[in-house]
């Protein structure tokens, strides 16, 4: 076990989250009340799912049923930072998009069992990273849109159709949100050792089989996080994923 379960757990992270929000304060970057709500969210949420997986994994309705409130969440999390309005349902297309194919392959392929205890942390793990690039390059995209806007306006007096001049002023800010990913896969093992590594060698694996395991996960996200970017890149430019 990585850390004992233990009331001094339970102080060390409540210290460390009031810590966070008061430097976000100190730094004035009006985020302080957002991290502590996220901190006590995120106790009270992996509190309700530890009790839950034990249960979903054994039986397929309930595991089907909670990978589909994992993705419900995701793309009304995704949907909402990117725009107020009702368009944001359109994140749901990146994302599935993006998850979808990968899993299916998985599934099909036999390198993923159709088991509770393996497809919930492979989804969510895509499905996060599909949500943090939708949210990215949607926001990206959407704020290039909203400073550059004259722009657009002369692409298309030189004639270009609305989706082709969005897309010239928009794409490359999109493309920014693959750059977590990118430097992620590119550093693994130098900087960091991620969860998935560390976890499987806490699990008892090897460390061969460790970082095969990795390195599918980094390239898996980054194939979900491509098809993401792209897809909400193509939507803002066509004007379904807007915020007016």
């Amino acid at each position: 076990m990585l850390f004992p379960v233990t009331p001094t757990l339970g102080l060390v992270l409540a210290v460390l989250l009031v810590c966070t929000a008061a430097v976000a304060a100190w730094a004035s970057l009006g985020r302080s009340r957002e991290i502590v709500v996220a901190g006590l969210r995120a106790a009270v949420q992996l509190a309700a799912v530890s009790l839950l997986i034990g249960w979903v994994v054994h039986s397929l309705g309930p595991l089907l049923g909670f990978l589909a409130v994992m993705f419900a969440v995701a793309v009304r999390t995704a949907g909402r930072r990117v725009t107020p309005n009702r368009t944001w349902w359109w994140a749901a297309l990146p994302i599935g998009a993006g998850v979808v194919p990968v899993v299916v392959a998985l599934l099909l392929t036999g390198l993923l069992p159709l088991r509770g205890i393996t497809l919930i942390p492979v989804t969510g793990i895509l499905i996060g990273g599909a949500l943090t690039a939708t949210v990215l390059g949607g926001r990206r995209a959407l704020d290039e849109l909203g400073t550059r806007w004259g722009e657009v306006e002369a692409g298309m007096a030189l004639g270009l159709l609305d989706r082709d001049a969005r897309l010239e002023i928009a794409r490359p800010a999109a493309a920014d949100a693959l750059l977590p990913g990118l430097d992620q896969t590119r550093t693994v093992g130098l900087v960091t050792l991620p969860g998935a590594f560390v976890g499987m060698l806490l699990g008892g694996a090897s460390p061969v089989e460790a970082g095969a395991v990795q390195l599918f996960v980094l390239v898996a996200l980054m194939a979900v996080q491509v098809v993401a970017v792209a897809l909400v890149l193509e939507l803002v430019a066509r004007g379904l994923l807007h915020r007016s």
